[in-house]
């Protein structure tokens, strides 16, 4: 079959693959999403298929289907199932039986849920049921058209959810036999990722709860594991709030609590590290001091359709859980790592460009199955036999058939060392390579990650493979602030901002121009999202070398991010260093607004209208200068679009966004071209 470049509107043809789960007969559910193009929407779907890649097929009939956990049995499947009001429901399904049933309706609007181990009740978590002896009034998050929205709290607002609707999370028990469901927590606090110990006796969960009234929990930047007895239904805190916990899990005896947490010494440029600590709480200590690895998935793309998972895991035939299993970032690449009791680290998913975005392990412990980018696929479900030295194969092959049809590029790894003495890694695409008759004169694009403490890998990215499609040549780099190369380098950008990581960047295109002589250096190109964003900002307002440049979802004036982003605090005092009462100047000289004025590149300016993590103002601030300044400039407006319109904004928008870069990078760089 003959292939075809990719285009933008092949994203409506991807299915994206998520959350694995396997019970003892070797069944794998998973999550299968999908667009729904006339609707323009997600869909999604649960699918099984056995640990031999036998019978894939969908077990639900329901499209909007998500989170499948098989019960500790093995016998049945719950999954969560949104209703006509946005609301999740939890229902159940024993295999063979045509229907699933509905446990609790959707209207209880459940976050996350967990079986007990002994299969007797469900956990769950949700803002929609609310203490009795709360004011229905004045916690219903209705807001009345007759009346102003009062708010107290230092961030009333948040990426992704808006503005706070005065409710939060809290934790209930749902008992399968007799259907009642019992409230555990209450209170002016939220729950998270409830999670059973061994025995059912006991449930731990995360919170941030503050004791000290002259406390504001909304600067106080940690997460602590709490723990309430079934029995007596008293929480007490287990971990003693130094730590941001984001993950975490029992040992399989019960006698550890493992712990993927940061001590935000280096505030979000720390890494995350592994601790323990007893279930009765005590000292936590660190178990993965000798790693220089953040722990986690840090790594940033637009082919991921769930957040990463999970806590570590253990085999059960290791009651004290002397070796784990946890995602680790590392060198481009996120694999899942086997960490022995002894403290050796070794990955299981093998080597190479990857990214492992989810993990499970059968209840035997022999076969770890994992959802992965690779470098020229889509997410799609992998196995390894653990006791047989590692041997790897594909489970799924959802993706084949579109992918069959497509021309993908292969990246290249580059690596080059920074004028300063850092190593710096990063990928290359080149459309001519390989052929005959390459042309000496192809433009270059830079693309610049957000962040800045993430991380790029040379996996799949329908954004890249959109623009190398069009005849460019895609750099993308690691710039020093982000993770995967230590500790040292993950911090290396705070308090520096467009200084060592600007170098990176701009040696990055030094290097690929001296590197590979069918680059055109007349015909630069830049782009960049979030951080992305804001560097591109500054790189056109301090460079004239490119001749076009996309910014999106930017940073444009420090000053403003401070009091309108949902993390401006944090991120402006952390990252840049300083606040606009006592550092402005500072602050406005490591604004790129207050440079646009000397900007000559032509600018494509797109935000999404509901940001809250880098406001639209951001993005009209720099746009009003520039138009000021008769500059080339244009704005885009995405409404009922937030920060992660690229991931999960409505389709057609994604589609438009990448048509939009490419026509732009056309108009400035191809017809350039075909002037010269």
């Amino acid at each position: 079959m003959n292939q075809r470049p990719i285009i933008p509107e092949d994203l409506y043809r991807y299915r994206w693959i998520s959350q694995p789960v396997v019970n003892q007969s070797g069944q794998v559910a998973y999550v299968e999403q999908t667009i729904d193009r006339l609707k323009n929407e997600y869909n999604t779907q649960i699918r099984g298929i056995g640990l031999d890649g036998s019978q894939d097929a969908a077990l639900t009939e329901g499209v909007k289907d998500s989170a499948p956990s098989w019960s500790p049995d093995g016998a049945k499947l719950a999954f969560l199932r949104a209703g006509d009001g946005g609301g999740k429901g939890l229902w159940v399904l024993t295999p063979g039986e045509e229907q699933p049933t509905e446990l609790l309706s959707a209207d209880h609007k459940i976050l996350s849920y967990v079986w007990s181990p002994d299969g007797r009740s469900i956990a769950f978590t949700s803002k929609a049921l609310r203490n009795q002896e709360e004011s229905t009034e004045e916690k219903s998050g209705e807001p009345s058209p007759l009346r102003g929205r009062v708010f107290e709290r230092t961030t009333p607002k948040a990426e992704g959810s808006g503005w706070w609707d005065g409710l939060y999370s809290h934790l209930f028990i749902y008992e399968l036999a007799s259907g009642t469901v019992t409230q555990l927590t209450s209170g002016e606090f939220n729950v998270s990722s409830p999670v059973w110990s061994p025995d059912s006796q006991s449930l731990s969960y995360m919170s941030k709860q503050v004791d000290d009234h002259e406390l504001d929990p909304d600067l106080m930047y940690f997460t602590d594991v709490f723990t309430i007895r079934i029995a007596d239904r008293v929480p007490f805190k287990v971990t003693t709030s130094d730590l941001l916990v984001s993950q975490f899990s029992y040992t399989p005896d019960g006698q550890q609590i493992v712990l993927i947490a940061s001590d935000r010494e280096y505030g979000s440029g720390s890494h995350n590290r592994l601790y323990e600590v007893s279930p009765s709480g005590g000292t936590v200590k660190p178990i993965s001091s000798h790693l220089d690895m953040q722990f986690g998935n840090a790594a940033l793309g637009d082919m991921k359709s769930a957040a990463a998972s999970p806590a570590p895991l253990f085999e059960q035939n290791d009651p004290a859980g002397n070796a784990m299993y946890v995602l680790g970032t590392h060198g481009g690449s996120v694999d899942v790592y086997r960490i022995s009791g002894d403290g050796e680290c070794q990955s299981i998913t093998g080597t190479g460009d990857r990214d492992v975005y989810q993990y499970t392990l059968s209840p035997d412990g022999k076969t770890l199955i994992y959802a992965a980018l690779t470098e020229d696929c889509p997410g799609e479900l992998y196995c390894v036999s653990i006791d047989d030295d590692g041997q790897a194969y594909r489970l799924t092959y959802r993706n084949d058939e579109v992918m069959s049809e497509l021309e993908v590029h292969t990246p290249e790894r580059i690596e080059f060392t920074s004028s300063d003495g850092w190593p710096v890694q990063g990928w290359i695409i080149r459309p001519e390579k390989g052929n005959a008759s390459v042309r000496t004169n192809t433009p270059l694009i830079l693309q610049i990650h957000g962040g800045p403490h993430a991380m790029y890998t040379g996996t799949f990215s329908h954004e890249i493979q959109s623009l190398a499609a069009q005849g460019y040549a895609v750099l993308w780099v690691n710039p020093r602030g982000s993770m995967g190369y230590g500790q040292a380098f993950a911090r290396a950008c705070r308090g520096d901002f467009a200084g060592g990581d600007y170098r990176d960047l701009m040696e990055a295109v030094d290097y690929a121009l001296a590197t590979y002589d069918e680059l055109d250096e007349s015909r630069l190109g830049v782009g960049g999202g979030s951080y992305g964003g804001v560097m591109t900002n500054w790189i056109v307002a301090h460079n004239h070398r490119f001749k076009a440049a996309v910014t999106q979802r930017c940073i444009s004036n420090w000053l403003s991010m401070y009091g309108t982003s949902d993390i401006g605090i944090s991120y402006v005092e952390g990252v840049i260093g300083g606040n606009p009462a006592h550092n402005a100047e500072w602050l406005w000289s490591r604004s790129p607004l207050a440079y646009a004025h000397q900007i000559e590149t032509p600018l494509l300016i797109m935000h999404g209208e509901q940001d809250y993590r880098t406001p639209i103002a951001q993005a009209e601030e720099l746009y009003t200068t520039l138009k000021r300044y008769g500059k080339t400039t244009k704005l885009i407006r995405y409404p009922g679009s937030n920060h992660s319109l690229l991931k999960i904004g409505k389709p057609s928008l994604r589609v438009d966004s990448f048509e939009q870069v490419n026509r732009w990078f056309n108009q400035y760089l191809q017809e350039a071209g075909e002037e010269a």
